[in-house]
């Protein structure tokens, strides 16, 4: 049997920290906790060590819930963060995501949906639906943060990852650049672990911010 998915919420409205609780509590989800403010979702990943965290953006005092992602993501726990907000300006999905965020759903879901997507970061897969990674991509960066990102990539790197927003698989971006798909791969892990993100999800959400630096 499988064990149930250990869960700390973080929002800064009891009423919806108590109506989660009520509705994900059960046989395949623990509650290990919950958390008003950022600083606090941080000390809670450090005691509990929990799977996943539901994290809502704009939380009332302190750290947001992008910085408490990105200093989650920086304990090296393992623990996943899954954003749940009311906000859909893409600017926020595409920090969320290099903020390091496994997830990214919105507060008017359902929540077979949003189980689905509790599933899916306890997988190891990223939660995001793929008009929102679309329009991250799209998207200005969030005023304030300035990430030389281009310079991290060798060229062949930036390539790679100019194919993977595009959609393509490794078989497929190898055959547009006459590399095996074993060498497609390789330049993802590296361009993975440069950009410090999770995935090629993550990476596919950036590669809009180093075309414009690119020129």
């Amino acid at each position: 049997m499988t064990a149930a998915t250990r869960i700390l919420i973080v929002d800064d409205h009891q009423l919806a920290r108590e109506g989660l609780k009520a509705v994900l509590a059960g046989p395949d989800i623990e509650i290990v906790e919950m958390a008003s403010t950022g600083e606090e979702a941080v000390e809670q990943v450090r005691r509990h060590q929990p799977e996943i965290v539901l994290m809502d953006i704009r939380l009332g005092a302190g750290i947001d819930g992008l910085e408490a992602t990105r200093q989650i993501v920086a304990l090296g726990l393992g623990t996943r963060v899954l954003m749940l907000t009311l906000h859909e300006m893409p600017a926020y999905v595409r920090e969320a995501l290099a903020a390091g965020a496994a997830g990214y759903i919105l507060k008017d879901a359902a929540i077979a949906e949003l189980k689905a997507a509790i599933a899916q970061v306890r997988a190891g897969q990223s939660a995001v639906s793929l008009d929102l990674v679309n329009a991250a991509m799209r998207a200005a960066p969030l005023p304030g943060r300035e990430a030389d990102l281009s310079r991290m990539l060798t060229g062949r790197e930036r390539d790679v990852v100019a194919l993977v927003a595009e959609g393509l698989t490794n078989k497929e971006i190898g055959r547009r650049l006459e590399i095996s798909p074993a060498t497609v791969k390789v330049h993802v892990e590296r361009i993975i672990g440069k950009l410090g993100v999770a995935d090629r999800t993550q990476a596919a959400v950036l590669i809009t911010q180093m075309r414009r630096e690119d020129g």
